[in-house]
């Protein structure tokens, strides 16, 4: 159970680092960032060394009890600094393995295009969607975990999965077809094609750049498809972050669960792009991040493991 504790041989360390991946996914789920991830994990450690271990029966539901009241609280600090930021906020890029794209429901889990609607919910919100949708804790046990009645998470539940229903699309690509998809337009984009571009665009495509005020990168978010093409142009053709083209170097990978693009430079990752398909195989959203805070996990080619209830 998520809040129940129970006695184990284990050393404490041991039961720690047993755990420690699932502690870092709710944690990542929840802030949309690695670096506030690591560092809600190591509180939870501090926590849970700190603590009167003789009664606890279930380490893995303690500790995400732990994490998950940690991170909320994080959260509700972390709205006021992104209210500030410079242009989108957008999550924290992660590296994730091809096996995780391959299952549709997963990789969905920990997209950049979900993350970004689970950061309009409340942090309370946030954190029943997560335990419940994505880790399949049952109602009581979030309500322990919350310290909140089973009713009230409940009715949070309700509003949260109706709010990311509504902004996210119904439609859900197979991971052979949105791989073939997403490789038309890297083909495109890298060709500098920009009639092809034209056509794999939807018409009301939305692009967001998050440069946090450190890189070029638009305040807005660009929407249409010739703006978006114009910006890509513009983009792809000129030095970006004291980068020339020439010295650049673009790998395909999968980022957040979805085949990508990581654009690196001679010394350091510059961006990295993800995109989201209609029905029609074209492109609706494109998620580009390159603000170099943001950018440290994938330069360490770290892997997000994420792994099913």
């Amino acid at each position: 159970m998520v809040g129940t504790v129970q006695a184990t041989g284990a050393a404490p360390d041991e039961t720690f680092e047993e755990h420690r991946g699932t502690l870092f996914a709710v944690a990542y789920r929840m802030l949309g960032s690695a670096a506030d991830s690591e560092d809600a994990v190591q509180d939870a450690w501090l926590r849970w060394s700190a603590a009167d271990r003789s009664d606890v029966r279930d380490p893995r539901g303690y500790l995400v009890r732990i994490t998950t009241n940690i991170a909320v609280d994080r959260l509700r600090s972390a709205r006021a600094r992104r209210e500030t930021y410079v242009g989108p906020w957008l999550p924290e890029p992660m590296l994730t393995s091809p096996d995780v794209a391959d299952d549709t429901e997963l990789a969905e889990s920990v997209s950049m295009a979900l993350l970004v609607v689970l950061e309009t919910l409340s942090p309370l919100e946030r954190a029943v969607f997560v335990l419940k949708e994505a880790f399949g804790y049952p109602y009581a046990e979030i309500a322990a975990a919350l310290d909140r009645t089973e009713e009230s998470v409940r009715q949070l539940g309700t509003r949260a999965r109706r709010h990311v229903a509504a902004r996210r699309p119904r439609f859900e690509a197979e991971a052979a077809e949105r791989r073939a998809a997403t490789d038309r337009f890297l083909d495109a984009v890298l060709g500098g094609d920009v009639n092809r571009l034209m056509e794999i665009l939807a018409p009301d495509v939305t692009m967001w750049t998050d440069g946090g005020g450190k890189v070029r990168a638009a305040v807005r978010p660009i929407v249409g498809a010739a703006k978006v093409a114009r910006f890509i142009g513009a983009v792809a053709g000129a030095p970006y972050s004291g980068v020339d083209p020439a010295d650049m170097r673009m790998r395909r990978t999968d980022v957040n669960g979805r085949p990508g693009l990581v654009i690196d430079g001679p010394d350091r990752t510059i961006s990295t792009v993800t995109v989201e398909f209609d029905e029609q195989g074209r492109v609706y959203a494109i998620h580009m991040v390159a603000n170099p805070d943001k950018l440290g996990a994938v330069a360490e080619g770290r892997e997000l493991a994420v792994e099913r209830p």
